[in-house]
């Protein structure tokens, strides 16, 4: 029975990941700030399920999270770094501290989780670890650039991290999920105070109370849960794994004009080689 440490499991795929892996069997420590909104799944799976308060970019309670996974369940054998919350700003517009905060929570959390339950996964020469990203990191929007550099710094490490683990046996998923129904607009996202005019039509139309896709996204969250269990749990899966149909279409696009770039200005790109001709 394999152990789930899921942070952000509050709600949105966090919520959705954990109720599957605790309908299936599995043990589940979920985590998030406020532990009330955890009470019913810890009630219903009062032998599965435990339920630890954390705020990733507090070390301390980083550690006592997996030391708690560790005391009741034995080990931790699947991570998932999922907790996080958007960022819609300018770049001119954004603050530091927001800034700051940001990386602190979806970067660094993520890396401090990692690096505390990496030392019992190279001792069992087992053990997953999965950052849930965004399509932003191949393609960012307007407003999203530090939302989107956060995720971009995330799958950077993960692929290094990747190759680093891979061969001690360990494995490391990244996600890249598209638009999905849950409540991350109302409850995740926030934005910057300051608003410069200028850019009202660019950064500005996605500011949240310009945006009205809640409640249209095409991705769900509980089909999304299970496929993430079972590519786990099946023999071989992907180091990148879009989530949604929409993932698939606005990733494909952008690979496929970077190539077109890449090929367009490659007679240029070769004539930065060494020949050894000073003329």
């Amino acid at each position: 029975m394999a152990t789930w440490l899921i942070t952000g499991a509050s709600s949105g795929l966090g919520a959705s990941l954990a109720r599957a892996v605790l309908e299936q069997g599995g043990n589940a420590v979920v985590t998030a700030r406020n532990t009330d909104h955890l009470h019913d799944l810890v009630d219903t799976y009062p032998d599965t399920a435990l339920a630890v308060p954390l705020e990733v970019a507090d070390h301390d309670q980083v550690t006592a999270a997996v030391a708690a996974a560790t005391e009741r369940f034995g080990a931790v054998d699947v991570l998932v770094n999922n907790a996080g919350h958007g960022y819609r700003a300018a770049v001119e517009e954004a603050s530091v501290d927001e800034v700051d905060e940001l990386f602190a929570t979806n970067f660094f959390g993520a890396v401090d989780l990692i690096k505390e339950v990496l030392p019992q996964m190279r001792q069992r020469r087992a053990g997953t670890i999965i950052n849930v990203s965004s399509i932003g990191a191949p393609r960012s929007n307007p407003a999203s650039g530090y939302y989107t550099a956060t995720k971009a710094a995330l799958e950077g490490m993960s692929d290094a991290l990747n190759r680093e683990v891979g061969p001690l046996g360990i494995r490391v998923m990244v996600l890249e999920p598209g638009a999905f129904r849950t409540d991350f607009s109302g409850r995740s996202l926030a934005q910057s105070e300051r608003v410069i005019d200028d850019y009202a039509d660019t950064a500005g139309k996605r500011r949240k109370e310009n945006d009205t896709s809640h409640g249209t996204q095409p991705g769900d969250p509980d089909r999304a849960a299970r496929v993430i269990i079972d590519t786990v749990t099946a023999e071989s899966a992907p180091f990148r794994l879009l989530l949604g149909s929409d993932a698939i279409t606005i990733v494909r696009e952008e690979y496929q004009a970077r190539i077109a770039e890449i090929d367009a200005w490659a007679d240029i790109t070769r004539t930065t080689d060494f020949t050894g001709d000073n003329a």
